[in-house]
């Protein structure tokens, strides 16, 4: 509620402007009710009713599910001309282990419309959808995941090395030339923690290796060839390759992967939100340097479902221009204005989540000191398991809850 609200008012959008608005999370609130409903509220007040769209649920990749229902929406015959609105929310929280502290929250909205200046090259996209229990949530009663993480890393990889394929084939056939990391400026990946990063653009240049192609000089193809006879899934548990690979690596990923690091890094998993993270920090690391330019996404959701996409960036005009988008994000302020919390308060928190998840009949401490005006918090569930939220009280003193 509270990203929407923000790129509402900051963009000076009327909510009567939007014509579809898609969801993608796997944070469940209820086994029923859309989170696309709890946002009906913002558009309720002004008489705003006609919005198509709901959820859209897989791990971390429903939030990409929600944007290419969005684009495809606009670019339909269904399209009334109105904007679509996509809204990527996730809390990724884990049981005590290693895994619990690659964990974090975030909400990101995104516009969609005619014009823009980030634009979809809606032909050059592969996917790869398959079954799998790399990562899944069987218990209904919590919020925690099972996690293989071992098998995660080889599903994320796998499916990495089929979109890069196809992806390949399919621009092949449209430009008559092989594809390579050459082909785009910028390639942003979805972010569970940095290490798989770095090891899937590795995991692209090992492929443009294999396929001879120009953008690996001819000393990282020999670094590489000992392993060329390796079959996919010996390849998937090679050390000797990983580390060969993220050698020859490393000057290209610094140049197209690192500026996209940022939000991830400094945040943690967003699952649905770690993709459209990654790419925020690219438009803030680079802004003035992005009009024209290609760049790659590949978002990744255990079970699984993965697509690579390309976009083509131009600097647009205002107020929808990738300074504006920037300027608004405001990425460096967000981050330091965030508050620093001993672990211990943390593993509090975590308790007090784990016996409020899934439970009905209590009061939130109302306590919103550390939140910034504008936000939106949970006031209580009450015996119904209602929720209703509040709004704290921007500068001139308004306030706005969900009773």
């Amino acid at each position: 509620m509270t990203a929407v609200t923000s790129l509402l008012e900051k963009y000076n959008i009327d909510p009567k402007q939007i014509g579809r608005l898609e969801v993608g999370s796997e944070t469940v609130l209820d086994k029923s009710k859309s989170i696309k409903t709890f946002l009906m509220q913002i558009f309720e007040e002004s008489g705003n009713t006609d919005i198509e769209g709901v959820d859209s649920t897989n791990a971390c990749y429903g939030g990409t599910a929600a944007l290419f229902n969005c684009v495809n929406w606009v670019e339909s015959s269904s399209w009334d001309g109105r904007y679509g609105l996509v809204v990527c929310t996730d809390s990724a929280v884990y049981a005590e282990g290693p895994a619990r502290p690659t964990g974090g929250a975030a909400a990101i909205a995104m516009l969609v419309g005619p014009d823009a200046p980030i634009v979809f090259e809606s032909k050059l996209r592969a996917s790869h959808m398959a079954h799998a229990y790399d990562f899944y949530k069987p218990n209904l009663a919590s919020e925690y995941p099972v996690v293989d993480g071992k098998l995660s890393q080889t599903c994320y990889l796998m499916a990495l090395d089929s979109c890069y394929k196809n992806l390949s084939h399919k621009y092949e056939k449209m430009e008559g030339k092989k594809f390579s990391i050459a082909e785009a400026a910028y390639f942003v990946f979805h972010s569970p923690y940095n290490k798989l990063v770095q090891k899937s653009f590795a995991r692209l240049v090992f492929n443009d290796a294999l396929s001879d192609a120009s953008s690996i000089d001819e000393a990282g193809k020999e670094k590489l060839s000992p392993f060329s006879s390796l079959t996919g899934d010996e390849s998937y548990q090679n050390r000797d390759l990983e580390k060969a690979s993220q050698l020859v690596a490393k000057p290209f990923y610094d140049e197209k992967v690192g500026p996209t690091t940022l939000i991830p890094k400094q945040v943690g998993n967003m699952y649905t939100a770690s993709l459209y993270a990654a790419f925020a920090s690219l438009i803030h690391n680079k802004t003035t340097a992005l009009d024209g330019k290609r760049v790659i996404l590949f978002s990744y959701g255990s079970g699984l479902s993965a697509t690579m996409f390309s976009l083509r960036l131009r600097e647009g005009q205002h107020p929808f221009s990738l300074s504006k988008i920037a300027s608004v994000m405001n990425v460096s302020e967000k981050l330091k204005s965030r508050h620093e919390f001993p672990p211990e308060k943390f593993v509090e928190t975590m308790h007090l989540m784990e016996q409020r998840y899934g439970a009905n009949n209590f009061v939130t401490s109302k306590d919103c000191s550390l939140l910034a005006p504008g936000t939106y918090y949970l006031l209580e569930v009450d015996s119904k398991y209602r929720r209703f939220y509040a709004k704290k009280a921007l500068a001139n003193g308004s306030l706005a809850n969900g009773h």
